[in-house]
């Protein structure tokens, strides 16, 4: 049962907008303008096609932010299983309807823009998650009982991605449920004991990937063994990153990008583009918004009252943060190349469309930050 320590007709329109964090709005407003740019900057400063559906995208999902902001917290708990079945329903129809391309099925049609399930599924398993946490004693986590049904619940979604084939993917679906298992409380030695099992099982695990994500981890250690082929896109993001110098070379002006160097500058090499045009400077600034980003939302999840609220907001800050950190370690060299994009920034409709639900969730929380949700 569901119960709050605040009806519905206690909220007022007003009140609603005044508990609104219109910082967090800010924030997202700022990275989505400069996203903006930065794919305008990927067709040579032509306002076209990227360009006008990241615009049209970002315009439409805002406005879904919105919207979704004032669902009542108490509802997102009472439908998060329903969200993560609607989840693997949609990862299921990718083995039938989905769309292929460049060797990896992964998206459906819907006729507005391609759908990758796997993208909402990031969210739908942090929610289904605090749900489930919501509910259990601190005394009761570390019970085998209570430990094996979320593993489970992590563990059907990841394969699923994996099979598209999209490991990058279904690595940072697994970090989001894992990250909530430990803040649920989870004792560390239950981490520990897991991080060596993975690591005596690296020549097994290893063996069992595709060839093309073998010659990732070859080429992370060294770019240079296939410069042309797989080292391609690492040396020259690079490159890129590295002429950009202290302040970049300017707005419309990055070489890499416009003698057409750097591929997939678009989607998860978009930070080079932008590291290359505004140098280390620029960089680092939108290293801080993203920073005061996942802090606002932290902060936001102390403020709750329900735990189910905190537990989310503690596990979407750790997932966003984790996006961030994959995709720009990732084009520095410090990380294997995986289709990790860099949230809001990225062109791609369903990341953009995932980060939104998970930060209209999370404005959610804020908003009813006086509701008790409790079974």
């Amino acid at each position: 049962m569901i119960s709050s320590s605040l009806n519905s007709s206690n909220y007022s329109f007003f009140e609603k907008l005044k508990s609104v964090d219109y910082f967090l709005i800010l924030l997202i407003l700022l990275i989505g303008s400069i996203s903006v740019f930065s794919i305008y900057s990927t067709e040579s400063g032509d306002f076209s096609f990227y360009t006008k559906n990241h615009l049209i995208r970002l315009a439409a999902f805002f406005l879904l932010f919105l919207v979704l902001s004032f669902v009542r917290v108490s509802t997102w708990y009472r439908q998060a299983y329903t969200f993560y079945i609607l989840g693997l329903l949609l990862l299921l129809s990718v083995i039938f309807f989905g769309i292929s391309a460049s060797g990896s099925k992964r998206w459906i049609n819907l006729f507005v823009f391609n759908l990758q399930p796997s993208e909402l599924m990031k969210i739908a398993v942090i929610v289904s998650f605090a749900r489930y946490y919501h509910r259990i004693q601190t005394v009761d986590i570390e019970s085998y009982r209570y430990l094996l049904q979320p593993i489970i619940l992590l563990l059907i979604p990841c394969y699923l991605v994996i099979t598209q084939p999209d490991l990058g993917t279904a690595i940072l679906i697994a970090g989001s449920g894992i990250a909530i298992i430990w803040l649920a409380g989870l004792n560390i030695k239950y981490f520990i004991y897991s991080g060596l099992i993975v690591i005596v099982s690296l020549p097994f695990i290893i063996s069992i990937l595709k060839p093309y994500q073998k010659s990732r981890i070859l080429t992370f250690f060294n770019p240079e063994r296939d410069p042309l082929g797989a080292g391609y896109q690492i040396i020259q993001s690079k490159i890129a990153i590295g002429s950009g110098g202290m302040y970049g070379k300017g707005f419309l002006k990055g070489t890499q990008s416009y003698l057409e160097f750097l591929p997939e500058k678009h989607t998860d090499f978009i930070f080079t583009l932008f590291s290359e045009e505004f140098g280390f400077l620029g960089s680092i600034l939108l290293i801080f918004l993203y920073t005061l980003l996942i802090y606002r939302i932290i902060k936001i999840g102390f403020s709750c009252r329900s735990f189910f609220a905190k537990l989310y907001c503690f596990g979407f800050s750790s997932a966003l943060f984790l996006y961030v950190f994959v995709n720009i370690a990732m084009v520095v060299g410090l990380l294997p190349i995986v289709g990790a994009p860099l949230p809001i920034m990225s062109y791609g409709g369903s990341s953009m469309l995932s980060i939104m639900i998970g930060l209209s969730i999370v404005m959610s929380c804020k908003i009813y930050s006086k509701e008790i949700v409790s079974n």
